[in-house]
């Protein structure tokens, strides 16, 4: 199985959050693959800034290396494929993620219930 982490199911991870159930979790590690956007690590930048979130960018981005994810980059493909997206959801790094997803494919985990509509691939974490 091939997964891509939204970007809160990448914080929950790295914080060994409780809002992670222990289901997804033994899914995350015993995924052939697990993927992480470099539009999370944008979207944790900005709200860094923001204030929204407190950490360290450095740790977090050496934390998906330990986990042994992947760092899907944002290629034309995918930037061309958010035009074919519904309007269903306005936040620009969730359709990216999504968009990345189909386009892919991969199995994309998040906790937000709207991204369900967009695809088949979209497993909704239930806290």
């Amino acid at each position: 199985m091939r997964l891509l982490l939204d970007t809160h199911v990448f914080l929950w991870w790295v914080r060994g959050d409780k809002r992670l159930p222990k289901g997804i979790v033994e899914k995350i590690a015993e995924a052939e693959e697990v993927y992480l956007s470099s539009a999370s690590i944008w979207e944790i930048a900005i709200k860094m800034r923001l204030g929204k979130i407190v950490g360290d960018m450095s740790a977090l981005i050496q934390e998906m290396h330990n986990s042994h994810f992947l760092e899907l980059p944002i290629t034309s493909r995918h930037a061309a494929a958010t035009l074919g997206l519904p309007d269903l959801h306005r936040d620009p790094f969730d359709r990216m993620l999504i968009a990345q997803a189909v386009s892919e494919p991969l199995l994309f985990l998040t906790a937000d219930p709207q991204l369900r509509k967009y695809s088949e691939l979209v497993e909704v974490i239930h806290k």
